[in-house]
């Protein structure tokens, strides 16, 4: 046995290697990553896509062309997801960091931008659906 395995008793050990053992704030925390990780590949696609113009219009014409079937419809509703999520969070963050009394109302804020995210979402995603189907 190592002397510091003595030091530390196994509960203690147990503890220290998971902390949040699933605390809202965590997945808050692991979501904005997650979120701000799939926008920069988004932005990074297109970027791309949208540079075609100068090399190959017919190509860029094409990749247009996909993008109006309803699976990519489908997928903008889960950018449009992405994006209000991480927006709403980031303000959250921002008022954790800067704000005196942010860590104290941390967890209420939370919920806050967790609610403003359902509404704007909810209302964007049923206009959205509405649209993307009635074409079909």
């Amino acid at each position: 046995m190592t002397s510091q395995a003595q030091a530390h008793p196994p509960q203690a050990r147990d503890r220290k290697l998971s902390i949040y053992k699933g605390d809202p704030g965590m997945w808050s925390w692991v979501l904005h990553r997650i979120t701000g990780v799939a926008l920069f590949f988004y932005l990074f696609v297109h970027v791309l896509d949208t540079s075609m113009v100068t090399f190959s219009p017919e190509t860029y014409n094409a990749i247009i062309d996909t993008y109006k079937t309803p699976i990519v419809g489908l997928l903008e509703i889960g950018l449009v997801a992405l994006v209000l999520f991480h927006a709403f969070n980031g303000v959250r963050i921002i008022l954790v960091d800067f704000w005196s009394k942010g860590v104290k109302y941390q967890r209420q804020m939370l919920w806050i931008a967790l609610g403003l995210w359902v509404v704007v979402f909810a209302g964007f995603a049923s206009r959205q659906l509405f649209l993307l189907f009635s074409h079909l």
